[in-house]
Parts: C-alpha cells; sequence; structure tokens
C-alpha cells in the first residue's frame, strides 16, 4: 500500500483548491473561476449554475456572519460592532447588485 509522503514535497489533493471547493467557499466571479481548468471545460449553463452556487454560498456567510455579530453578548455596549454589522451589510447589498449583474451577463443569447 503506497502512502503520500509525509513532511515536503507536493501538497496531497486534500489541501489544493479546486474549482468546487472555490465555490463552497463563496467564490462566485467568473474571472476568478476561470483560473480553474476544469471551468473552460464546462458549457455556459453549467457555468452559470456555478456561479449561483457561489452566489447562494457567499450570501450564507455574509448572513451568518451577520447573525453571529448580533447575538454577541452585550452587543449594546459593544459600538465596534454595530460598525461591523454596517460593513456586512453593505457587502450583502453589493453581493445582490453582483447578482443581477451576472444573471444578465449569463442569459445574453
Amino acid at each position: 500500500m503506497e502512502h503520500e509522503p509525509q513532511g515536503g514535497g507536493n501538497q496531497p489533493n486534500d489541501y489544493r483548491m479546486t474549482l468546487l471547493k472555490a465555490v463552497e467557499l463563496g467564490e462566485y466571479d467568473p474571472q476568478v473561476l476561470a483560473r480553474f481548468p476544469e471551468w473552460h471545460q464546462l458549457g455556459r449553463h453549467a457555468q452559470f449554475q456555478l456561479v449561483r452556487k457561489g452566489l447562494t454560498n457567499r450570501n450564507f456567510q455574509l448572513q451568518s456572519t451577520w447573525g453571529e455579530i448580533n447575538n454577541q453578548l452585550n452587543f449594546s455596549k459593544k459600538p465596534h460592532l454595530h460598525q461591523a454589522l454596517r460593513n456586512i451589510e453593505k457587502q450583502i447589498h453589493e453581493l445582490r447588485e453582483e447578482e443581477d449583474r451576472l444573471f444578465v451577463e449569463f442569459t445574453k443569447v
């Protein structure tokens, strides 16, 4: 039975970023996703579905972070957290605008 080397050398495949892992982590930008060779093997519809999944994942991450911050103990006594919430709300708004733009881009004939 062969084993991966323990130290040095190439990283095991588990630690390499793949197209699907990037989407799972909330990456949705087609220019970033195009850096993965697999992206170019997909049709436009499949590419769009990955973009949509990335948008959904990113939105979930932002909403979850917002909830975690909002539910901090003594939230009202931590004014710096109010700014963090505003920053996240701004990112959510920008994400929605980006989503609209990408829908238009990917539905062009």
